[in-house]
């Protein structure tokens, strides 16, 4: 990991590849930097910032604040710290909460564009009922750390069900790494099941929305919202590819994206 301190001395570790425009890669929920492998080789003529989020994996313990207000927060600041740290005004690309997190990040800091792919945001009529916060944070306190990650691959990640769930985590190269981050992935879920969508996203810079047919439901639903919320947005909706779009079809993704940027 390179290191460097913003001038709010926040502490920020990346990793970088190559020397052009800042592409700064967010993950998602769960997922590691290693999430983004397929997607660098697509934007060689990028200079690919991959950040190691507040609180998952070893460049910040995990944080105190609790509050869905205080974690997002917390995350659009590194953005804007991390953006800090390289020369000239970055594109956001970010995944799940870390699209949300781009998006956020956006409403207050020049970037060039902002490019979303299923922001982790709730329907009003999802968020009304959505206690998976709350399950999992119940199994954690009685220590089955394995059942509370596991609700979330169930109702997140494969909503639609999964044919013998064990044997396809123990296949899971990061599965480990999930479990020991229970407790982030209970602060994220809150985060997300108290964000309510404003009518109007205050984001200046031109934003790609992007989903695809084979995700949640609901996230396909909040994605178009998020475009209607925007006032300079594209949507894009991708045949047969899932949630985990960017890494599933990282090509399909790619030229859809430089064909935006290049716009």
């Amino acid at each position: 990991m390179q290191s460097t301190h913003s001038t709010d001395e926040l502490a920020v570790e990346f990793e970088r590849y190559g020397d052009g425009q800042p592409l700064l890669l967010l993950h998602g929920g769960m997922a590691p930097t290693e999430y983004w492998g397929p997607v660098l080789s697509q934007f060689e003529g990028y200079g690919a910032v991959v950040p190691q989020r507040p609180g998952f994996g070893t460049c910040l313990d995990a944080p105190e604040e609790t509050s869905a207000d205080a974690v997002l927060d917390r995350e659009a600041r590194y953005v804007r710290a991390l953006a800090d740290a390289v020369d000239g005004d970055p594109v956001l690309f970010g995944h799940s909460y870390g699209a949300l997190t781009a998006i956020e990040a956006a409403t207050a800091m020049p970037v060039d564009a902002v490019v979303a792919y299923e922001p982790a945001v709730l329907p009003a009529e999802y968020r009304a009922e959505a206690d998976l916060a709350d399950r999992m944070a119940s199994l954690v306190a009685n220590g089955r750390r394995e059942e509370a990650v596991k609700r979330y691959v169930e109702q997140v990640l494969h909503p639609d069900g999964i044919d013998d769930l064990d044997a396809w985590l123990a296949e899971w190269p990061v599965w480990p790494d999930c479990v020991a981050l229970a407790e982030e992935v209970v602060r994220m879920n809150r985060s997300v099941e108290r964000y309510r969508l404003p009518d109007r996203l205050d984001v200046d810079a031109p934003t790609l929305v992007l989903s695809g047919t084979d995700g949640p439901d609901f996230l396909r639903q909040s994605a178009r919202s998020v475009h209607e919320a925007l006032p300079h947005s594209r949507f894009v909706e991708f045949d047969g590819v899932s949630h985990s779009g960017p890494a599933e079809a990282p090509a399909v993704v790619a030229a859809e994206v430089e064909a935006f940027l290049e716009t």
